[in-house]
C-alpha cells in the first residue's frame, strides 16, 4: 500500500507540474517574420524563432475564422477580430520544423489563404507555410550547379490517356551526353501529386546539393502521380479502398519503358530504385513484392516495413530503407531493419528527430536515402 500511495503521489507531482508549465508557457517572441512561402508582397502569415505561426486575414463581414493546419487540417487556431475587419491569432505552441499545409475556415466554408502560395495536398489545393529548420541548409537554393524538373506527358493504354510525370535530370545531364544514369522513381503520398517532391520536398535542390558535394552518385528521379484508379475525396474507406494493380501498370508496363526510352538510363534493375512517402511507401511495398525483377533498391518513408518473410527473391534485393519520423513509429521502423539485417538483407533504418509524418520527415529522408542507392 505504501509503494502504491508513493507511487501514486509522485504521477500527481508530475501531473501538477506539467498543469504548471502548461499554465505558464514561456513568452511568445516578438521578432516574426513572413513565412518564405508568402506571396510577393504579403507580410501574413509570419513565423518566430520559436515555430510559432501568426496569421491575420481581411474578413470584414466574417463572423468566424480559424486556421486548420496540418495533412488534412486537423486542429485549429481561432482568430480574434479587431474593429478594422482584420482576424489575427498566434498558434498555441510551436510547430515543428518544416513544411506544413493549412487552409482557412471563415463562417464554415473552407478557403486558403491568399498571403501565401498554395500546394498540392489533402487531395485539394492548400496554403503552405514553412517554420525554419535548424537543419534547412541541405534543400536551401545554393549557387551549385542544378540539374533540371521537367514535365513529361507519356502514353497511357491502360488509362487511355496521356499522363503526366515530372523527371530530375542531374546537373550536367544535358552536356554529358553518353553518360548513362540510375533512376529512383519517387513517389508522394495520399491526396498529393506529382508535384510534391519537387514543391514540397524540394527533391531537386537536395540533389543538387548532394551532388554539389560528392555526396551521391547521380542519377534521375521519376515522380508520378500514384492515385491512378478513381477514388472520390472523402469517399468512405479512403486508402482502404485504394487498389495497386491500376498504378502497377501505369508504372512498370507504361513509364519505366517511356523513360528507358527517352532519357539516358541505365536499363536494369540494379540501376533502377523505388521509393515513396506514407502512401507512395504502401505502393513502392506492394509493387516491389508483386514485381520483385524490376527494382534493386526499396524505400519506405512513413510507409510501413517489410518482413524477411514475404520477399521472396533475395537476389535481387540490394538495399531496403526504412524511415519514419521520431513521432510517429520509430521503434517499428528500428526492428524493421534489424530484422532484415539478421535475415541477410543489407537494409537501413533512419529516425528524423523532433518529426512527425510531415515533408521534414521526409526531406531527410531522402537525404540520408540517396547516398546509399546505387552503390553496388
Amino acid at each position: 500500500m505504501k509503494t502504491m500511495f508513493l507511487a501514486t503521489l509522485f504521477a500527481a507531482i508530475l501531473t501538477s507540474g506539467v498543469a504548471l508549465a502548461q499554465a505558464n508557457p514561456p513568452a511568445v517572441a516578438e521578432d516574426f517574420k513572413p513565412s518564405v512561402l508568402n506571396q510577393p508582397g504579403q507580410e501574413y502569415p509570419q513565423v518566430n524563432s520559436q515555430g510559432y505561426a501568426r496569421f491575420r486575414i481581411e474578413a470584414p463581414q466574417a463572423d468566424s475564422v480559424r486556421v486548420s493546419l496540418g495533412l488534412g487540417g486537423r486542429g485549429g487556431t481561432r482568430l480574434t477580430k479587431s474593429a478594422d475587419g482584420f482576424f489575427t491569432g498566434t498558434t498555441a505552441g510551436p510547430m515543428d520544423e518544416g513544411f506544413h499545409y493549412y487552409h482557412l475556415t471563415v463562417d464554415g466554408g473552407k478557403f486558403n489563404d491568399p498571403g501565401t502560395l498554395n500546394y498540392y495536398g489533402s487531395t485539394r489545393w492548400e496554403s503552405g507555410i514553412e517554420i525554419p529548420a535548424h537543419d534547412q541548409d541541405f534543400y536551401a537554393l545554393k549557387d551549385v550547379p542544378h540539374g533540371h524538373v521537367q514535365q513529361v506527358l507519356f502514353p497511357s493504354r491502360s488509362t487511355n490517356t496521356s499522363r503526366r510525370a515530372f523527371v530530375y535530370t542531374p546537373p550536367g545531364y544535358e552536356k554529358n551526353t553518353k553518360t548513362k544514369y540510375p533512376v529512383l522513381y519517387l513517389q508522394h503520398g495520399w491526396g498529393e501529386d506529382e508535384t510534391a517532391w519537387s514543391n514540397q520536398g524540394r527533391a531537386n535542390l537536395i540533389m543538387d546539393n548532394m551532388i554539389a558535394e560528392g555526396k551521391v552518385k547521380p542519377f534521375i528521379i521519376v515522380m508520378n502521380y500514384g492515385m491512378t484508379n478513381v477514388i472520390k475525396p472523402g469517399a468512405p474507406g479512403g486508402l482502404r479502398s485504394f487498389k495497386i494493380e491500376p498504378f502497377q501498370t501505369v508504372l512498370v508496363d507504361e513509364l519505366i519503358p517511356y523513360i528507358d526510352a527517352n532519357f539516358r538510363t541505365l536499363a536494369n534493375p540494379s540501376n533502377r530504385a523505388m521509393a515513396g512517402l506514407s502512401m507512395g511507401g504502401f505502393e513502392t511495398h506492394a509493387i516491389t513484392l508483386n514485381k520483385p525483377g524490376v527494382f534493386g533498391y526499396y524505400g519506405l518513408m512513413s510507409g510501413g516495413v517489410y518482413t524477411p518473410e514475404e520477399i521472396k527473391d533475395r537476389s535481387k534485393v540490394k538495399l531496403i530503407f526504412l524511415s519514419s519520423g521520431s513521432k510517429e513509429n520509430p521503434d517499428r521502423v528500428r526492428k524493421a531493419a534489424t530484422d532484415l539485417k539478421a535475415a541477410g538483407f543489407h537494409a537501413v533504418s533512419y529516425v528524423s528527430e523532433g518529426t512527425a509524418h510531415e515533408f521534414q520527415t521526409w526531406r531527410r529522408s531522402l537525404r540520408e536515402l540517396a547516398p546509399l542507392l546505387f552503390r553496388n
